[in-house]
């Protein structure tokens, strides 16, 4: 009997992990009693770009952000851009705030919720990029309906990219490595993988920054990174 049981996030229907750790300091519970509401997502009806930025522009989606510093870095560089990060953990929701506020940045809108609600709110072929940098792996057999890499999830990814819209995925589990390359084999259809040579999956992209996460993982755990890039058909 397989250890792996049916089902991926988008047919669970609920998020697993925490949704808080350390009690927020008072500027975080500032930011999210008060700017949060003023650049969050909507709850219901469709996103888009004119409805959240009051006019059409590139979109770019982030899925379960961390503490924010990738996202508030492609929304800096890229200003005329907008920029939709969703994330459950309301500590990196905090932290995320304070990059907004600090760097000024007023192309940036937030959900605190889970991601797929929101991804599936926005109109196929909306997006011009889609990130899911470093997302919880679980490690385990029986827990692989979770992991965010699962034909479910990478098919709505496929419908809300636009054509020649950019994929990002990043890891440093290999565990998730592994199963991840195999479920985007059964997407070649939908997604053209970015690739010359062992370099393009061993060094980080020009535009990818280095997270706090990505830094300890490598520099504490010694553990590899790996980067991939595809493009949408």
């Amino acid at each position: 009997m397989s250890a792996f049981k049916e089902g991926d996030p988008t047919t669970l229907n609920r998020l697993y992990g925490r949704s808080q750790g350390k009690p927020l300091r008072a500027r975080q519970q500032g930011l999210v009693d008060n700017l949060l509401p003023q650049i969050a997502v909507p709850a219901e009806g469709p996103v888009t770009a004119e409805r959240l930025f009051g006019h059409d522009r590139p979109l770019h989606f982030e899925i379960g952000f961390g503490g924010g510093e990738h996202l508030a870095y492609r929304a800096d560089l890229l200003p005329d851009h907008g920029f939709i990060g969703a994330e459950p953990f309301v500590n990196g929701v905090a932290q995320a705030l304070t990059h907004v506020e600090d760097q000024k940045l007023a192309n940036v809108r937030l959900y605190m919720g889970d991601a797929l609600e929101v991804l599936s709110r926005i109109p196929d072929g909306s997006l011009t990029m889609l990130y899911l940098l470093h997302p919880d792996p679980w490690p385990k057999n029986k827990h692989a309906k979770r992991r965010m890499m699962n034909d479910g999830p990478v098919q709505m990814f496929a419908d809300k990219l636009k054509p020649g819209g950019e994929f990002r995925f990043g890891t440093d589990h290999p565990v998730y490595l592994r199963h991840a390359l195999m479920v985007m084999q059964r997407h070649t259809d939908s997604f053209d993988w970015q690739v010359k040579d062992r370099s393009s999956w061993e060094e980080r992209p020009s535009g990818w920054p280095e997270t706090r996460y990505e830094h300890k993982a490598r520099t504490v755990y010694d553990h590899e990174v790996w980067y991939f890039r595809y493009r949408r058909k």
